[in-house]
Formats: C-alpha cells, structure tokens, sequence
C-alpha cells in the first residue's frame, strides 16, 4: 500500500485524506438516516390516527412525544397542538416543523458531492503535475536518464488519475444513496403531516 502511495508522489496522500473524510462522513450520515431515522412512519402514524378517530387527544399526544427523537414526531405535535384551532394555524405549525427539520436530515450530505470533486479535480493536478515533472526533466536530462525520469512522471500522472477517480466514484453514490433517503423521509413526513391536518380538520367540524 505505502508503495502504491509512494509511485503517485505526495498527491496521493491528500487524496487519501480525501478518502477518509468522505468515509467517515458516509458511515456517521449513513447511521443517522438509515438506523436513527429507521421509524416506521406509516405504523407509527397509525396508531395516532387511531387514537385521534376515537377523540383519544391525550394518548395521541403522548404517543408522538414517545416519538420525540424523530422528526416526525415533532412535526405531528406542533399540530395536535394546535387540534381544534383554525385550519390555518394548524398548517402553520407543521409548516413551520418541517422547515426546522428539513436541514437536520440534509446536514453535511453536500460534502460527499464536495469531496468527489475534490477527489476528481486533485487526480487530475497530480496528472499535470507528474506530466510537467516528467517533460521537464527529460529535457535537461542525458540519454541514459531520459527513460527512468519519463517513467517516474508518468507514473505520478497515472496513480494519481486512478486513485481520484476510485476515492471520486463511491463518494458520488453515497452522496445519491444518502440525498435519496433524505429526499424520502421529508417525502413521507409532508405526506403524514397532511394526513394529520385533514384528520384534525374533519374532527373539528364534526363537534
């Protein structure tokens, strides 16, 4: 390994760096959307909407603060806290909950995005970098030097092409993988949501 790192001079290092910072940011995001964010909305919904048909308000309410360390839990209790207002206070308040939650579940997934270009762009500095380096060197080297030094630059230029572009690839489809259940979490929060808002609505109007 440290010989492969070596033959792509110093470049493969930052990249390398790169490397670790796109891993670890995956593996921490990773577990928060997948594992900490792993509720079963529609179950969880559910048993709510069950509670709130037989005017259970008290027992709805403490089951979405059992739920207080998902966002939808949140959202749902800004609005059963406002359960018989006005229609418009009532869509306010989980308006207003989703706004608030939305950038917790996107927090840092952008840096993947970033850490793949930087992979990509670093990749392609070593290339220009080694080119130069060898072009440079066989013009003010002798015949018997010419071969090795146009090997060595060539070889700084390669390494650090392919090893951009392994670090570049998987940071961008960990960055679709974690953007795509971002996307579906706050999907399926705005659907519970407005579930939510009609049931209180058409409770209201009943009484």
């Amino acid at each position: 390994m440290m010989d492969l790192l070596n033959s792509g001079g110093a470049f493969m290092y930052v990249i390398l760096a790169t490397s670790i910072g796109a891993l670890a940011l995956f593996c921490e995001r990773a577990f928060f959307l997948f594992k900490k964010m792993g509720l079963n909305m529609d179950a969880a919904f559910n048993r709510i909407a069950k509670l709130l048909e037989r005017s259970n308000y008290r027992a709805a309410l403490q089951e979405v603060n059992d739920m207080q360390g998902h966002p939808m839990g949140r959202i749902l209790k800004s609005g059963l806290l406002k359960a018989g207002k006005r229609d418009k206070d009532i869509e306010q308040a989980m308006q207003e909950g989703i706004l608030r939650e939305v950038p917790l579940l996107k927090v840092r997934i952008n840096y993947l995005s970033m850490f793949a270009n930087v992979a990509t762009l670093l990749g392609l500095l070593g290339t220009i970098v080694g080119l130069i380096a060898a072009f440079a060197g066989v013009a003010g080297a002798g015949a018997a030097e010419k071969q090795t030094i146009l090997a060595a630059g060539i070889s700084v230029a390669m390494f650090t092409t392919a090893f951009g572009l392994i670090v570049s690839i998987p940071s961008l489809v960990g960055f679709y993988v974690l953007n795509n259940r971002s996307d579906s979490i706050i999907e399926k929060m705005d659907e519970k949501a407005l579930a939510l808002f009609n049931i209180l609505s058409d409770l209201k109007r009943e009484k």
